[in-house]
């Protein structure tokens, strides 16, 4: 009789949990841009090869919201040489993305990038151009491959429910993650 009195609290206990678990449905995580710019810090400095003649080594990355257009700014102090002439130029670098969330990746990433401004000092427009041309080459690449945000484990788990962030919405000081039970 105690054998059958425990197993079925331990069912019914069983039956409470999975029944919380249908009923829990999306919640939302904020992201402050603190800490969207710690996630960022942390992925600094990047060196790429464009073209294979132009060097470009990005840091100091600083990022912005603008919640009215829905993109995410970023502006970055750029090194810029070219491995046949041994000159180098420094200036900067602003570019903005479209935040979207990689369920995949557990991850925000960004889509449509695009380079905004790039100055750098004391190189004549001709050659601005150009090296604005391998700017967005190299900013297509480097928004592919790094996050602006990866979801830690316990992010996606709340009351033993296992949740993937399915929608992103962008706001002056924040991005605002709703996460959905997986099904």
């Amino acid at each position: 009789m105690k054998n059958l009195l425990r197993t079925s609290a331990v069912l019914a206990l069983a039956g409470l949990l999975a029944s919380c678990a249908s009923v829990i449905g999306p919640r939302q995580i904020e992201l402050p841009l603190t800490k969207l710019q710690a996630s960022m810090d942390k992925r600094f400095p990047i060196s790429n090869r464009v073209l294979e003649v132009i060097d470009i080594q990005l840091n100091r990355p600083q990022l912005s919201l603008a919640g009215g257009n829905g993109r995410v700014g970023v502006s970055l102090d750029a090194a810029v040489s070219s491995p046949f002439t041994r000159q180098s130029w420094r200036g900067s670098l602003a570019m903005s993305g479209r935040p979207y969330v990689d369920a995949a990746r557990n991850a925000v990433l960004m889509a449509e990038p695009r380079v905004d401004r790039f100055a750098i000092d004391g190189v004549d427009d001709a050659r601005q151009r150009q090296l604005a041309s391998a700017a967005n080459v190299l900013m297509n690449k480097v928004v592919a491959d790094v996050a602006v945000y990866n979801f830690r484990p316990e992010d996606l788990r709340y009351a033993g429910v296992q949740f993937v962030p399915t929608r992103l919405q962008t706001t002056a000081t924040s991005l605002i993650v709703t996460v959905e039970p997986v099904k």
